[in-house]
C-alpha cells in the first residue's frame, strides 16, 4: 500500500547581515503567534499587527522587505490595506484567505497583490512562496531570444544574465535591464516586483507566444499547478501601465509581448 510522503520542509534561510524584516498582519491571535515562531524559526525577523490600521501605522513608521496580509482585518481589511501601500510602495505583498473564495483572491490580486496562499497552510508552502517573493525583488532578468534563423551568436533564450545596462526597446516601451528600470514615451513607470520580472519573462521572448503554465513556473516559482488567476491579474495591471496593446491575448494558448 503506497502512502503518500509530504515534500520536506525547505532548510533555513541562511544567515545573512541584515535579516529580512517581515511585516505580518493577522487578526486571529493563535494563527499570528503559530506563523510568528515558525518564520522566525527560518530566519525572518517579525513584526505583526492585529488589524488593518496597526499595521498600516507599523509600515509607514518602519521598513520591511515582505508584508503578509490576511484578507479578513477588523477595522481596514488586507484588501483595503493592500492598496493603501501601494500608493507608496512595491514591497512584495502575499495575501492571505481563509476561504480561497475567488472574489477574495481576485480582489487582492487588483489591489496589487503579488501571490497569496489559501489557510490553513503548512509552514514549507508559506516559505517557499515568501522565498520565491523575495528572488522576483533581486531578479536577473534573461537576454531577449535570438530571432529565428539567428548565427551570430546571440544568447539561448534561457539564458539569465543580460549584457550590462542593456536597454530593450519595444515600440515607446523602453526596459533598462541594468536598472531594472521601465519607461513609456519616456516616462517612468513603477512596476512591483512581480510585474516587472513578468515583463521581463516576455520581454526575453518577443513575439512568442508564452502560456500561463509557463509563466507560472517562471514567474511565480510553481512546481505545481498553481491558478492561473494570478497570471491573467498581473497581466492585466501591467497593461493599465504601459497601454492595453502591448501585451496581447492569444486566445486558447497564453499572451505574448508585441514587437
Amino acid at each position: 500500500m503506497s502512502s503518500s510522503v509530504p515534500p520536506p520542509a525547505p532548510a533555513p534561510a541562511p544567515a545573512s547581515p541584515r535579516p529580512v524584516r517581515v511585516l505580518l498582519v493577522e487578526d486571529d491571535d493563535l494563527m499570528r503567534r503559530s506563523f510568528t515562531v515558525a518564520l522566525e524559526r527560518y530566519g525572518y525577523r517579525m513584526e505583526t499587527a492585529a488589524d488593518g490600521l496597526a499595521g498600516l501605522e507599523l509600515f509607514r513608521e518602519e521598513s520591511f522587505d515582505l508584508l503578509i496580509l490576511d484578507v479578513m482585518l477588523p477595522g481596514l481589511d488586507g484588501i483595503g490595506l493592500c492598496r493603501r501601500v501601494r500608493e507608496t510602495s512595491l514591497v512584495p505583498v502575499l495575501m492571505m484567505s481563509a476561504r480561497g473564495d475567488g472574489l477574495d483572491v481576485v480582489a487582492g490580486l487588483e489591489a496589487g497583490a503579488d501571490d497569496y496562499v489559501v489557510k490553513p497552510v503548512d509552514t514549507y508552502v508559506l516559505v517557499a512562496r515568501i522565498r520565491s517573493l523575495l528572488r522576483r525583488a533581486t531578479y536577473a532578468p534573461a537576454p531577449p531570444a535570438p530571432e529565428p534563423g539567428r548565427t551570430d551568436g546571440a544568447p539561448a533564450s534561457d539564458g539569465r544574465v543580460p549584457s550590462e545596462g542593456e536597454s530593450l526597446v519595444f515600440g515607446d516601451l523602453t526596459i533598462d535591464t541594468g536598472g531594472l528600470e521601465v519607461f513609456v514615451s519616456g516616462s517612468p513607470v513603477a512596476l512591483t516586483p512581480t510585474e516587472l520580472k513578468l515583463l521581463l519573462v516576455f520581454a526575453a521572448h518577443p513575439g512568442i507566444v508564452l502560456e500561463r503554465h509557463t509563466l507560472l513556473r517562471d514567474v511565480w516559482d510553481y512546481g505545481w499547478d498553481g491558478d492561473s488567476r494570478v497570471v491573467d491579474l498581473c497581466v492585466q495591471r501591467l497593461r493599465r501601465k504601459l497601454g492595453r496593446d502591448r501585451i496581447e491575448t492569444v486566445r486558447g494558448f497564453g499572451y505574448k509581448l508585441r514587437r
